[in-house]
């Protein structure tokens, strides 16, 4: 299979393109950044995968906030528009998407037939959806893989707490009640394999387990056999993250039932097993 990997230097892409080639895929990497460049990259493809977008972790202004919605709803925009004229246009197309879709809550319980948030990231992601949908009008099969916290050593949130957590320095966030929507990146990588193997919809990449924070934080200073008694308050995340603050304060707890419903058997169903895997 001839795939071309847009934004395939993240976090997610790496491991994607590692496990394409593993399996023989033939693999371009490209940036979404150059439209035209991209669209070339992706012709002639048997599938395209769109994992670029504008860093969310980060301190919400509004200029950030225009970046963020730019690079996943007007880069893939023009990107669509170029390969519906091309000659040669990809057989799939494969969209990265978010379970901040579904808004946040400390109570719901969410799923792939949920309705989205009414919040900042969830109309981007709605806006980031219906854009991967338009690649349907030159034909190609469709899917929009809805990420969780991915866990790895080398990227994503794991990555960013370990060195606090081995310091002695690690605690819960805000309230501590707010859930984590966890997939180890192994299981993230494996569902974008299902995807572009014929899948087509919408598919939640977040294990069947989720936690709260004060949970994920029990189990991760357990695990390092460290201690875990500094907490991080409300206010600290408002100025680190301002907007986007509420995100990490409240979280959501998001099922993969479509993904499970599909056949797909996650490799690491439980945080302990994921945790025990990443960090041995």
């Amino acid at each position: 299979m001839k795939v071309t990997i847009l934004g395939g230097s993240g976090f997610i892409g790496r491991h994607l393109c590692a496990a394409l080639r593993a399996r023989g895929d033939a693999v371009t990497a490209a940036s979404l950044r150059d439209p035209d460049a991209a669209a070339h990259a992706c012709e002639d493809a048997d599938a395209v995968v769109n994992l670029a977008g504008e860093k969310v972790a980060q301190r919400w202004t509004k200029r950030t906030k225009e970046r963020i919605r730019a690079s996943r709803v007007d880069e893939p925009r023009a990107l669509i528009a170029r390969l519906r004229t091309s000659a040669s246009p990809p057989k799939a197309y494969i969209s990265a998407s978010a379970i901040g879709y579904y808004g946040t809550s400390e109570e719901a319980t969410f799923v792939e037939s949920s309705q989205a948030g009414d919040d900042f990231l969830a109309g981007v992601c709605v806006e980031w959806e219906r854009e991967a949908a338009q690649a349907s009008a030159f034909g190609a099969r469709v899917a929009c893989v809805r990420t969780g916290l991915a866990l790895g050593t080398d990227g994503g949130v794991l990555a960013s707490l370990l060195p606090i957590f081995r310091r002695g320095a690690g605690g819960i966030v805000a309230s501590g009640r707010q859930w984590m929507s966890w997939a180890h990146v192994d299981d993230v990588v494996g569902i974008y394999l299902a995807t572009l193997d014929g899948r087509e919809g919408v598919f939640n990449a977040s294990a069947p387990h989720p936690v709260r924070n004060a949970e994920f934080t029990q189990k991760l200073a357990q695990r390092l056999n460290r201690p875990a008694v500094l907490p991080v308050p409300t206010i600290a995340l408002q100025l680190l993250l301002g907007e986007g603050a509420e995100m990490a304060a409240k979280g959501q707890r998001v099922l993969p039932e479509r993904t499970l419903a599909s056949g797909y058997a996650f490799k690491f169903a439980t945080l302990d097993e994921a945790l025990a895997d990443l960090l041995r």
